[in-house]
């Protein structure tokens, strides 16, 4: 089973109010919304595994070393949360979301045992008395309000109107009130402004692998700036996900990262405020049988869900013609894996990020600009010719408003600064919504240095687009690991078209995941459109080696 938890189990457990919130929730609580709605809770060890994982706080005293000899002194942080964000990733069906609700009601009742006041002896060890918050706050946000309510709200709602602790509460569509009137759960919307200010103590993302556009990423980055707010209350915040496709730069994707990162580094992983849980069925079944395809769902599904979970029934959509083999992988298995059609080869897109790179003010560069002006993003990327590195000038995300547009002083302010400190051999521009400006770059600068390049060709765009994958797969290329950029890679998917090479194999171009996606590619196309540029400056003799040799290209257009 493969399993990846930060920080791993510790050799001397950390004290933890986790026995007084499994027994609130069993005495209190019910199952919310589906077969057993209504029906009283019995956790199994697993999920008390993640809750007193989650409710371990900092001893009274911590053990140094003075004069060669260990001392117990008091410990400043004595009763403080351990980890201020905790995650689960966990297969598609496994409950999580109501395990979430569960958490937020115990966090919101006026006698939820979720924060330490201290600690007493009990069979002569020092452990944590449990309180309750004073006047919490907490927000649930989703991908969409409507997932919101359904799910990770909404499931809440259910529960707390079904169980005996219930009528402790005014319970609204929208929010759930504390009849003393100190205290709040609210559904939340995906806009930032809104949750700018909250004085959270505890809050919930729910498939936060969904939360991939701007004002989701941004709610959610405001909502964890908020828990500094209110340092007395020890706010924390859970998220509740299936496994992230990668570069598709999710919350999800953002926090596992993370995690590997830490997880790397056994110092930091001791004192890591991240708890982060993640299970996936390992490498080593074949999902073309059908007993290794049982055997990697029950193994993603873990010891406890695996015993109701319809195996057969999964399985059979993994035999359907039309399966998305991929898509099925990610939910039923855990697995990040690429969406099937992505353009790109995400993870070696990664693998070519570079940090040590510095392009020096008049080296040879070439720039792809693609965009709109109202709607689309907008990009510009350069390119180093000598070294195939390529980062972007500039990214412009439209921000949600109406009226938004592409800030064109602030494009054109680019464009020139790029043009004066280095010397850029071609600009190619895709110019849909642009051509004035083209025009007006192509007279500043020059009708050889900076080209109309149109996207919508198809036979040459294929071609580009080989160039650019032959190259990424060479390690020709190398980027700056720009997120946003990434992100656009992993928005775009694969067209075929009608068109063939020399070789007779069919020849594909970009596209969207479907035409209203407010999922970006814009950046993709700047940076395939600055490697098109390099390879012609190349052909052309445009570029001088100076010692370096050209890698091979296929430069074959028409």
């Amino acid at each position: 089973m493969t399993i990846l938890m930060v920080p791993p189990h510790d050799d001397e457990p950390w004290p933890t109010m986790g026995a007084e919130v499994c027994e609130f929730i069993e005495s209190s609580l019910c199952h919310g919304p589906g077969d057993l709605l209504g029906e009283p809770v019995t956790l199994n060890d697993e999920q008390r595994g993640w809750i007193y994982r989650m409710y371990e706080v900092y001893p009274e005293t911590v053990q140094r070393r003075k004069h060669q000899v260990i001392v117990n002194e008091p410990n400043v942080q004595a009763g403080k949360r351990r980890f201020q964000r905790c995650a689960l990733s966990l297969r598609k069906g496994s409950s999580k979301t109501e395990f979430a609700a569960w958490i937020a009601a115990a966090e919101l009742h006026p006698e939820g045992p979720v924060r330490c006041a201290g600690f007493t002896t009990s069979r002569g060890v020092r452990v944590p008395v449990a309180r309750a918050v004073t006047d919490p706050y907490i927000p649930m946000i989703s991908y969409t309000e409507e997932q919101t309510e359904e799910l990770a709200y909404g499931a809440l709602r259910r529960i707390l109107e079904k169980c005996s602790v219930g009528s402790d509460f005014d319970i609204g569509l929208e929010r759930i009130v504390r009849l003393s009137g100190d205290g709040k759960a609210e559904a939340v919307s995906a806009s930032p402004n809104a949750r700018d200010g909250a004085r959270t103590t505890f809050q919930h993302g729910d498939e936060t692998h969904r939360f991939t556009l701007d004002s989701l990423k941004r709610a959610w980055t405001v909502m964890l700036a908020n828990l500094s707010k209110r340092p007395i209350a020890d706010p924390w915040a859970l998220e509740t996900t299936t496994a992230p496709e990668p570069g598709m730069g999710s919350v999800a994707e953002t926090t596992m990262l993370r995690a590997q990162e830490i997880a790397e580094k056994p110092a930091e992983a001791k004192r890591s405020r991240l708890f982060f849980f993640h299970r996936e069925a390992s490498a080593q079944h074949k999902l073309e049988t059908d007993d290794g395809l049982r055997a990697a769902i029950l193994e993603a599904s873990g010891p406890y869900i695996g015993k109701w979970t319809a195996v057969d029934t999964i399985a059979e959509q993994f035999r359907a013609p039309d399966a998305d083999q991929a898509y099925l992988e990610r939910v039923w298995l855990n697995r990040p894996v690429q969406a099937s059609g992505v353009a790109f080869d995400i993870p070696r897109w990664r693998e070519l990020a570079r940090t040590d790179v510095h392009v020096l003010d008049g080296a040879a560069i070439t720039l792809g600009f693609d965009g709109s002006r109202y709607d689309d993003a907008t990009a510009l990327i350069a390119t180093e010719v000598e070294t195939g590195f390529q980062w972007p000038l500039g990214v412009w995300m439209h921000d949600g408003t109406p009226t938004w547009e592409v800030p064109i002083d602030e494009v054109d302010g680019i464009v020139s600064d790029a043009f004066e400190r280095f010397n850029v051999l071609r600009m190619y521009c895709d110019p849909p919504k642009w051509e004035g400006w083209v025009s007006a770059w192509a007279g500043r600068y020059g009708k050889t240095r900076v080209l109309e390049w149109w996207t919508n060709r198809r036979k040459p765009m294929a071609y580009a687009l080989r160039s650019f994958i032959t190259a990424m797969q060479a390690g020709e290329i190398t980027h700056d690991g720009n997120e946003v950029v990434t992100s656009h890679m992993a928005n775009a998917r694969r067209l075929d078209t009608n068109l063939t090479d020399e070789q007779g194999e069919r020849l594909w171009i970009l596209r969207k995941e479907r035409p209203d996606s407010p999922n970006k590619i814009d950046a993709a196309m700047g940076a395939i459109l600055s490697w098109e540029a390099r390879n012609d400056a190349v052909q052309a003799g445009e570029a001088q080696s100076g010692g370096w040799e050209f890698a091979h290209f296929d430069l074959q257009r028409t």
